[in-house]
């Protein structure tokens, strides 16, 4: 970033990359605060949605699969269904977030946002 003739970088044009970043990353946040992603489990008889921020929002049980006596199976499911859902949750963050992150420098993975003093 050093300009012709072996000047400084410009640093308005740094803080305005920087504030798009910002933008961006912000925009990407709420959308997926608003994303919606299931996961499932046992053939689809126990479903899990998640928000794309991983709050569990909704939880299915197809009747068929409560059995009383064996209630240790229906927890598995759920369980299953659950990190199922997070999973999703997770590689949709990474897709939203992953191309702002390497922006920042973090190479591919997600930065430390707070030296851009960036929410995070």
């Amino acid at each position: 970033m050093v300009q012709p003739g072996g000047g400084m970088p410009d640093m308005q044009q740094i803080l305005q990359q920087a504030q798009k970043m910002q933008e961006q990353l912000v925009a990407a946040q709420e959308e997926l605060a608003n994303a919606e992603v299931t996961g499932s489990a046992g053939g689809g008889l126990v479903t899990a949605t998640v928000s794309g921020s991983l709050e569990l929002k909704n939880l299915t049980i197809d009747p068929k699969v409560v059995d009383p006596s064996d209630t240790e199976t229906l927890s598995d499911l759920v369980v299953a269904a659950v990190r199922d859902a997070m999973g999703n949750a997770q590689r949709l963050t990474e897709q939203k977030l992953g191309p702002l992150a390497g922006g920042l420098g973090g190479g591919g993975g997600m930065p430390d946002l707070g030296g851009f003093g960036l929410p995070g």
